[in-house]
């Protein structure tokens, strides 16, 4: 599936500054009109290291009212965490959505089918099991209202390798690379089959994954703000031309 993907994907400065606002305008618009509807958007952000999750992230909440979102950044589960089921730190972090209309995973339960499969933390039957128990998870999401949006940001190894050199070699950038993140690359064959099976099992109706082309940083930013502007319109049945303009009125039947 990701041999297939076209990495060559990209759009100019020019380009990307050009529908960077207006989608970001229509954002702005749409968390304002869930805070009314009293609705959640969840977005998921997974992806390869250094492929652009955190500046995807920035660009996506830029508008945002900031009362009205929250990111919560995942990293491996402590304290408390750790002595219950690895979903249970999810749902104690889900806020309703009279607190937070917008709540962003800059990494998430995926990790249990990904980092945790490929590092021995959990044993082959507990990973396996995992796609039924997060399928079933995200299915009671978005039965209970919830507007979820998954993302999987891809890069090829060759556009890693480049960004972790260029982040080595910036000082104001150095502290982002780590040795695990070189560790990690050196098990990408074993990461990318994790990966694979992971979109091929938990991509469902009610939550399908989105593949971002991130070799390009301006094209994955524009189509994750396309993407969930698109999504969330089409839940709240909303028109494009008062989205744009803030109003959110509904189409006409």
């Amino acid at each position: 599936m990701l041999e297939r993907i076209d990495l060559s994907q990209a759009l100019s400065l020019e380009e990307y500054e050009a529908q960077l606002e207006p989608l970001q305008a229509q954002l702005q618009a749409l968390g304002h009109e869930l805070y009314k509807r009293r609705r959640s958007l969840i977005v998921v952000f997974e992806g390869w290291d250094a492929a652009g999750k955190g500046g995807a992230i920035k660009r996506l909440i830029a508008e945002v009212d900031s009362r009205g979102y929250e990111v919560y950044p995942i990293a491996a589960p402590a304290g408390e965490d750790k002595t219950h089921h690895y979903l249970w730190r999810f749902w104690r972090r889900l806020k309703p959505p009279e607190e937070k209309q917008i709540q962003i995973f800059d990494r998430s339960w995926y990790g249990r089918v990904m980092v945790e499969r490929v590092e021995g933390f959990c044993s082959e039957a507990e990973w396996r099991r995992a796609y039924r128990e997060i399928n079933e998870f995200e299915r009671q999401l978005v039965a209970s209202g919830m507007i979820l949006v998954k993302f999987w940001l891809q890069i090829s190894a060759e556009e890693q390798l480049r960004r972790f050199e260029e982040r080595r070699d910036t000082p104001a950038k150095a502290w982002k690379l780590t040795d695990e993140d070189w560790r990690n690359r050196e098990k990408w064959p074993l990461y990318e089959t994790a990966v694979e099976e992971m979109l091929l099992k938990t991509s469902t109706l009610f939550a399908p994954w989105t593949v971002v082309e991130a070799n390009n940083k301006y094209f994955a930013r524009v189509k994750v703000l396309r993407t969930v502007v698109d999504t969330v319109g089409r839940e709240l049945d909303l028109r494009w031309g008062d989205v744009a303009k803030g109003r959110g009125k509904k189409k006409k039947s």
